[in-house]
């Protein structure tokens, strides 16, 4: 269930609030894998743990589109609208990977409804997301997202 559950009228009323968090997704070496397998990027750093000890992060990493391609799952569990016919992505204004993630770590996402505009059929939504990473004090990921969302 997520955390803010609204009508599409009712999502102008949201408009600069923090919604809350998703609950805690670890980043397991087996999802790396897989996505280095989808996206073709087999990297060191991201899939040989054992050449990756000597690296500057003394371990394998996720990939950054990884960790920002979970975005969306951490955001549906945020907000749900429940009479939109149509929910999609827009966009990205900003992207930022300000921590590696180590391969084990479990991240979240903490999203804020910066602006809804009323576009033809629905609104647009801009979203301040940051990934977190469990007990550590930086962030993954810092994004700016935009999204449309039609009744």
């Amino acid at each position: 269930m997520a955390n803010v559950s609204v009508t599409v009228a009712e999502l102008p009323t949201l408009e600069g609030k923090e919604l809350g968090s998703s609950s805690w997704l670890e980043i397991s070496q087996d999802r790396i894998n897989l996505f280095a397998d989808a996206t073709d990027d087999h990297q060191y750093i991201h899939v040989d743990p054992e050449r990756a000890k000597d690296s500057p992060f003394g371990g394998t990493i996720a990939h950054g589109f990884l960790t920002l391609s979970l975005f969306i799952p951490m955001w549906t569990e945020i907000l749900e609208v429940t009479d939109a016919s149509t929910f999609v992505n827009y966009g990205l204004d900003k992207v930022r990977f300000t921590s590696p993630v180590p391969a084990g770590s479990k991240v979240r996402l903490t999203a804020t409804l910066k602006t809804v505009a009323e576009v033809k059929g629905g609104y647009q939504l801009h979203v301040d997301g940051i990934i977190e990473i469990e007990g550590q004090e930086r962030p993954a990921v810092v994004i700016e997202s935009i999204s449309r969302v039609y009744a």
